[in-house]
Order: C-alpha cells, then sequence, then structure tokens
C-alpha cells in the first residue's frame, strides 16, 4: 500500500518511534504527578521535557503548553473557553468542523454574533482588508484555519496575528495541517491560542493534542471539564494555574511520548527541509495532473509557501469516493469525500461528489509519485 492519507494522520512514524514506546512501556509505566513513588516520578520528569521541548519548538513558556486529546478538544477549549454572550466572532469558509460546529452551535444558542468571509480565491492583502472591515466594536476573537485541510491554502498568519493585537481580539489559530510542516511561533505572530494536532505532522500517536496559550490570562478562559490533577486535590475547586487548570484526568503519556519522537525527527530532518520535500512532491503531481483532460483541478497556481502539501482533484465524471475506491484497490490510501469542511465544498461546487486529496510525507519518493500518476492516469 502507498500511503497518500497524510493531512488525516502521518504514515508511516519516525523509524525509532516502535523501540521508544516499548522503552516508555517498561520504564515510564507511572501516573505522572499522582503519586510519589520514583515510577511516577521519573514518568513525570519525561512529560515535563515534553513540554518544555514543545515550548521551545513554538516560541512559548512551558507551563503554557497543554496536552488534550486531539485539536478537536483543542479548539473547543480555546473557542467555548474565552466566548461571552453578546461576543462578535469572525472566522471563514477554509474552517473545519472543529471550528464550525462549536461556533455554529453557539451562534444557535444566542450567545455569540457570527462573521464567516470568503478566502478561497483571495490574496492575502484582500483577506487582511476583508478580515479588518468586519472587526466590530464587540469582537471577541479571529479564529484562522492556518492552513487548509482542503485545498491547502496558507493564511497570513503573522499580518492577521498583527490585526488582532492592534484591536485587542484574541487570535486563534488551528495549525492542524501546519505543526510541523511550517514555522509558527506564537510571540512573533501574535497568536493568543494554538492548536494543533499530535498525530499529523508533528508525528506523534493518535490520541494527542495541544494547545498552547500566550499572552492572555489563563484565568480568563474557562474551563471545559474539570477533575483529578494530583494537584490540590483536597480543595473542591479546580486549580487556576497553569497548565493544571486545562489537564483534568490522567494524560495519554504513551502518546505524549510519542512527540517526543517526532519533534526530534523533525528537528534532525529540519522542518523547512521537510516542506521543501513535500511541497516538490505536490508540485509535480499538480503539474502532472493539470495536463490530464479528465482531471478536475481546484487551485489556479500551485505555488509555494502558499499551499502546504495537499493537492485536491476530482476524476470527471466520477464521485470523490468512487475515484477513492479505485485507487484503494490498485494499492493506494487516498481521503476521499467531504474533509469535515462543509463550507468550501459548498463553495467549490463539491458538496455533492466531495474531493479526492493526496497529501505525501516525507517518507515517500518520486518513484511512488510517478506509479500514482500513471495509475490516475489508466483510471
Amino acid at each position: 500500500m502507498f500511503y497518500f492519507d497524510n493531512a488525516s494522520t502521518s504514515y508511516p512514524k519516525p523509524p525509532n518511534m516502535k523501540e521508544t514506546l516499548c522503552y516508555y512501556i517498561d520504564n515510564f509505566g507511572g501516573n505522572p504527578g499522582r503519586s510519589g513513588h520514583n515510577i511516577s516520578m521519573i514518568t513525570g520528569e519525561k512529560i515535563y521535557q515534553i513540554r518544555e521541548m514543545i515550548s521551545n519548538f513554538f516560541g512559548s513558556e512551558v507551563e503554557n503548553v497543554v496536552f488534550t486529546n486531539n485539536c478537536t478538544e483543542s479548539l473547543n477549549m480555546g473557542i467555548k473557553g474565552i466566548v461571552l454572550k453578546g461576543d462578535h466572532i469572525i472566522t471563514t469558509n477554509i474552517e473545519h468542523n472543529s471550528v464550525l460546529r462549536p461556533l455554529f452551535k453557539l451562534e444557535k444558542d444566542g450567545i455569540i454574533e457570527l462573521s464567516i468571509i470568503n478566502v478561497v480565491d483571495k490574496t492575502n492583502e484582500e483577506i487582511i482588508i476583508d478580515i479588518k472591515s468586519n472587526i466590530k466594536s464587540n469582537t471577541k476573537s479571529i479564529i484562522i484555519n492556518h492552513g487548509s485541510n482542503v485545498i491547502g491554502k496558507i493564511m497570513p498568519i503573522s499580518d492577521i496575528g498583527i490585526l488582532c493585537k492592534n484591536n485587542n481580539v484574541i487570535f486563534i489559530v488551528d495549525a492542524a495541517q501546519t505543526a510541523g510542516v511550517i514555522e509558527i511561533d506564537v510571540v512573533k505572530d501574535n497568536i493568543n491560542i494554538l492548536c494543533m494536532a499530535g498525530h499529523k505532522g508533528l508525528y506523534g500517536c493518535s490520541g494527542t493534542g495541544i494547545m498552547i496559550i500566550n499572552n492572555i490570562n489563563s484565568e480568563d478562559i474557562k474551563t471545559l471539564k474539570e477533575g483529578g490533577t494530583g494537584s490540590v486535590s483536597q480543595d473542591f475547586t479546580h486549580p487556576i494555574f497553569m497548565p493544571d487548570r486545562f489537564e483534568s484526568g490522567t494524560l495519554n503519556t504513551l502518546g505524549i511520548i510519542s512527540l517526543e519522537c517526532g519533534i526530534n525527527f523533525i528537528n534532525f530532518k529540519g522542518i523547512n527541509n521537510i516542506y521543501s520535500f513535500e511541497y516538490s512532491l505536490c508540485k509535480y503531481v499538480y503539474e502532472s495532473l493539470a495536463n490530464m483532460d479528465k482531471i478536475q483541478l481546484y487551485v489556479n497556481n500551485y505555488s509555494k509557501d502558499r499551499y502546504v502539501p495537499i493537492i485536491s482533484f476530482n476524476i470527471k465524471g466520477k464521485s470523490s469516493i468512487e475515484t477513492v475506491d479505485s485507487l484503494n484497490n490498485k494499492g493506494f490510501a487516498l481521503r476521499g469525500g467531504f474533509h469535515c469542511a462543509p463550507l468550501i465544498h459548498k463553495y467549490l461546487k463539491t458538496d455533492k461528489i466531495g474531493l479526492v486529496r493526496f497529501s505525501p510525507s516525507t517518507f515517500n519518493n518520486m518513484e511512488e509519485i510517478k506509479y500514482f500518476l500513471s495509475t490516475i492516469y489508466n483510471i
């Protein structure tokens, strides 16, 4: 099987992942922060080391790194944690349902006012103008998908971050497709809440997510859940200090340790090298598909630094599911369908047939790409 579904979850994982996780099972089996015995304490120390590694990777304070179960949980914690009745929220039509569904529910419940702007066919300058024109006196937050999981469009988060800072607006970034692929610094980019998955570009195991808080009082963010933290256990009130405030219950220690492997791998390869290589594969695929008469592409100019390594397409006359099934029978793993992003499909007029999504990783090679393209041509 040739795997081209890394936008969903990265596979394979770094070569030493299996060995590292087996070592964890043998040596770090305790519950971090819950006991005073050696096994618990060394596990807690390891979790802290990885928290510190992540803080260095994204330019944050170590205590502001919060481990979650996935990017969806991180985004729900951030979005629902900041909003108050009467707030206005701005977002875009390339967002994932992990942003859209919480926002639409809050709007339906009469909590927020919501503005959604089209960014699909806009330049960065036009996007900034549109966002700025939608800011009101009650605008609480701007929530942006850094890299679209459907068409790969990269949003200008540094410019949006400055806009948010100048207007005293909380900036929430969904980095599900960009963490580990494109450099992000919460301070330089003026991001207040950064949310990401651990199992995609960070090469960790599933069941891992991260929320990073920057330049915002964590006590102003309501908790989504309360429970055991291993700290101030005699108090019926949940801790207000970080990261305990947002980490209720036993952490996914095995998953968190897998992130150490992933980030070490990224640092060894170089994040810019990873992006350049994966982009080169996508560029080759894009240009090849553009020369096939029966292929429909949805991006006019697939250029570097404007798109993450994702190419979406359809074979004319076929639904995306039919194409993906045909590819699966030939040994290729791609995702078809609607990718949990209904607004962009409505805009692209693919809300009936969906899209086929090609998303390679640093572990793919040009021979696989050429074989994939010849298979597409034959289909």
